[in-house]
C-alpha cells in the first residue's frame, strides 16, 4: 500500500473544508484555532511533512526548511509572506504560495469600515453610552469628520487599493494614490490621480496604507511623514505594522499633528494591552481581521489546499509567490 503524502496545518480549521482532500493526504492539524502551534511541535510535525498550510504567526525560516527534508510546498494563509524566508525556501526547492485575489473585497470592506468608524467616532460613541455618559443631546456631541467629498490618499494601489478606491467613488471622494509604478488603467477606470508620496500626505484628508512589507516600505510612515499630513487628517493602516514607526504615530496623535488613526496591524502582534495607542479615544485598534469574514477565510483555506495539492500531484500551484 502506497503511503499518502502528509499535510500539516498549523491551526484547527473546519473539517468540512478538508473532506475533499482527505483521500489524497494524511492530514495532521494543530488542535487549537486561536492558539499558535508551539515551535517544537511545528518542527516535529514538519520533519516528515510534504506540505504545510501555515498562518502569519509561524516563522518559516532556514531551520524549518532544514528540518522538513520531504517538504515540497508551504501555503501561507495570507497575501503577505514576510513570515517566510523565501531565499531559504528556494534553496530547499520548496514552493511558496499565498492567497491573493480571494480576500480583496473583504479586506477593502474592512478598510472602509475602519475609515468610517474612525472618522465618525463610532467606537467612542458606543462606549459613551455603555459608560452611561449620555444624559442629553447637544449640537456637537461626539461630532466627527465627514467622509463624503473628502480627499483619500491610497498608498499602495494593488488589488486591495483599487477596491478601496472603488468604494471611495461612491462617497464622491477625490482619489489620490502613490505606488511603485503608475496604474494608468486604474486611473481611467476609477478616476484616481497618481502623485508622489509627499503630495499625497499634504493633500489627503484620509491616508490609507495598503503597501506590502519590504525594506523600502519599512517605517515609511515616520515622524516626517506624519508632520506632512494635515492636522485634521486620519491615518488608516491595514497593510503591515512594520510600515509605521509607532512611536512617531503616538507622538503625532499626542501633538495634534493628525486627528485620529484606525489600525488593523501592529509592529508586534498581538499588541500588548498597555500599548500607548490603546488608551487614546481617537484611535481604533483591531486584531488583524482584514479578511476575517467566514466566506473569505473559507475561500483562502480552499485556495491553500488546492495550491498544496497542485504542487504535490504535479499539476502546479495556482498562486505561487515568485
Amino acid at each position: 500500500m502506497i503511503e499518502k503524502p502528509k499535510l500539516y496545518i498549523t491551526r484547527k480549521v473546519p473539517e468540512k473544508i478538508l473532506e475533499p482532500f482527505q483521500q489524497d493526504f494524511t492530514i495532521s492539524m494543530w488542535k487549537y484555532e486561536e492558539e499558535p502551534v508551539p515551535r517544537e511541535v511545528l518542527l516535529k510535525e514538519i520533519s516528515d511533512a510534504h506540505g504545510v498550510l501555515c498562518m502569519l504567526s509561524e516563522t518559516m525560516d532556514q531551520e524549518i526548511f532544514n528540518t522538513g527534508s520531504s517538504l515540497q510546498v508551504v501555503a501561507n494563509l495570507a497575501v503577505g509572506y514576510d513570515n517566510i524566508d523565501l531565499h531559504a525556501a528556494r534553496e530547499a526547492g520548496v514552493v511558496v504560495t499565498n492567497t491573493p485575489g480571494v480576500l480583496t473585497e473583504s479586506t477593502a470592506d474592512l478598510a472602509f469600515s475602519l475609515l468610517l468608524s474612525t472618522a465618525r467616532r463610532i467606537v467612542e460613541a458606543n462606549q459613551y453610552i455603555k459608560e452611561d455618559k449620555w444624559k442629553q443631546w447637544s449640537p456637537y456631541l461626539l461630532a466627527g469628520m465627514d467622509v463624503h467629498n473628502k480627499t483619500i490618499g491610497i498608498v499602495g494601489m494593488g488589488r486591495i487599493g483599487e477596491a478601496i478606491a472603488r468604494r471611495a467613488q461612491g462617497f464622491g471622494m477625490e482619489i489620490l494614490y502613490h505606488n511603485r509604478s503608475r496604474k494608468v488603467e486604474s486611473e481611467k477606470q476609477i478616476g484616481a490621480t497618481y502623485v508622489d508620496f509627499d503630495t499625497l500626505l499634504n493633500k489627503a484628508d484620509l491616508v490609507v496604507s495598503v503597501v506590502p512589507a519590504t525594506p523600502q516600505t519599512n517605517q515609511m510612515f515616520n515622524k516626517e511623514a506624519f508632520q506632512k499630513m494635515k492636522r485634521s487628517s486620519i491615518f488608516i493602516n491595514i497593510s503591515r505594522g512594520s510600515v509605521v514607526n509607532e512611536n512617531a504615530l503616538v507622538e503625532a496623535l499626542e501633538m495634534g499633528e493628525i486627528s485620529a488613526a484606525g489600525l488593523d496591524v501592529f509592529a508586534e502582534e498581538p499588541i500588548r494591552s498597555d500599548h500607548p495607542l490603546l488608551d487614546k479615544t481617537n484611535v481604533i485598534c483591531l486584531p488583524h481581521i482584514g479578511s476575517a469574514s467566514t466566506e473569505t477565510r473559507s475561500s483562502m483555506l480552499q485556495l491553500c489546499l488546492e495550491n498544496i495539492s497542485g504542487v504535490i500531484h504535479g499539476t502546479g500551484p495556482i498562486t505561487e509567490v515568485k
